[in-house]
């Protein structure tokens, strides 16, 4: 094992060379990957809602939900769907990624945790279930009430059926589309229940219809992990602002349009970085001084207005300059 030091946030961050122990085909077009020590040791504790940072040998990162038991030590298991429109991730991985083979993930970094409650409604679509899963795991091994909604194309699409069934003291809805149609949300989400906390993952569709029906729930009570950026990662500020380098000294203009994160690389700052989105949280910076201008889907509201953060690939700055820790 060894470590790499990436700017996000000022902090190193572990790299380890992980053995591929096993790979098998789960559903169609969606293979798990279990990854071990190469001497069979315990790897680092990880909790449901965490993602590894899998770095591939083509030079693309690209980040997984951890979807095994985190009870097991000595191994972590990603599910990865083969997408049609593959920029050379996730077909890189159903094609060429063999049992025995070494490869590099980072430490597990969790930007979707279970919060304490006395009701938890899951909701996932398709390939969204990989961060669902651990957290029913959690909370049925809790003696906790749950209810899962899991929708896809077809039931040979939806992966870890099995798993699912063998989850005890709460209720699990599987629907295929093919078989039943779209997720009755309205049924689930329809009305307020203060005791209950929401947590989806899925494609974009889903995101926004259960955002859309959770508009009068209390704030915190609904969860999300997008796999595309909202709305908000679009709308940016035009003017530009003046960029500072604390450890430097060095001021860089980031003009209208363009990114942090853009101005930051062409001036030969390096920033870990993955998504370019502001869903994925690996280029998360230190903001010494000055506003930010949040459009990123990962910081909470809370984290948001505290300003000591930023993911530097989508958001800006209201004040004239920020202060970064780079």
């Amino acid at each position: 094992m060894t470590t790499f030091n990436p700017q996000s946030g000022g902090k190193a961050s572990q790299l380890f060379d992980m053995t591929v122990a096993e790979l098998r085909l789960v559903a169609d077009g969606v293979i798990a990957i279990e990854l071990a020590a190469p001497d069979g040791g315990d790897l680092p504790s990880w909790e449901p809602g965490a993602h590894i940072d899998v770095l591939l040998p083509n030079g693309l990162v690209r980040q997984y939900s951890l979807c095994g038991d985190p009870s097991l030590r000595d191994r972590w298991r990603i599910a990865v769907l083969r997408e049609p429109s593959s920029r050379g991730g996730s077909s890189w991985l159903h094609d060429q990624l063999q049992e025995g083979q070494r490869i590099a993930v980072a430490a597990p970094r969790n930007n979707f945790r279970v919060v304490e409650s006395e009701r938890y409604l899951f909701v996932a679509g398709g390939i969204g279930i990989t961060p669902i899963l651990p957290m029913v795991r959690s909370v049925a091994a809790k003696g906790k009430q749950w209810t899962l909604l899991y929708g896809g194309r077809s039931r040979r699409s939806m992966a870890f059926l099995e798993e699912i069934e063998g989850f005890q003291g709460g209720a699990s809805h599987i629907i295929p589309q093919d078989e039943f149609g779209l997720l009755d949300l309205d049924s689930f989400l329809g009305e307020h229940q203060p005791d209950t906390v929401v947590y989806c993952c899925g494609p974009t569709p889903l995101i926004e219809a259960v955002e859309q029906r959770c508009r009068n729930w209390r704030q915190g009570a609904l969860h999300l992990e997008r796999f595309a950026p909202s709305e908000k990662a679009k709308t940016r500020e035009k003017g530009s602002f003046e960029v500072e380098l604390a450890r430097s000294g060095r001021r860089i203009v980031v003009p209208p349009h363009r990114s942090i994160l853009d101005v930051l690389e062409e001036n030969g700052c390096k920033v870990t970085n993955s998504c370019r989105a502001g869903i994925c949280g690996t280029c998360l910076v230190k903001v010494l001084s000055g506003v930010p201008d949040h459009h990123d889907d990962v910081l909470s509201l809370d984290e948001q207005a505290a300003g000591d953060a930023m993911l530097v690939c989508v958001s800006r700055a209201k004040s004239d300059r920020l202060v970064l820790d780079l």
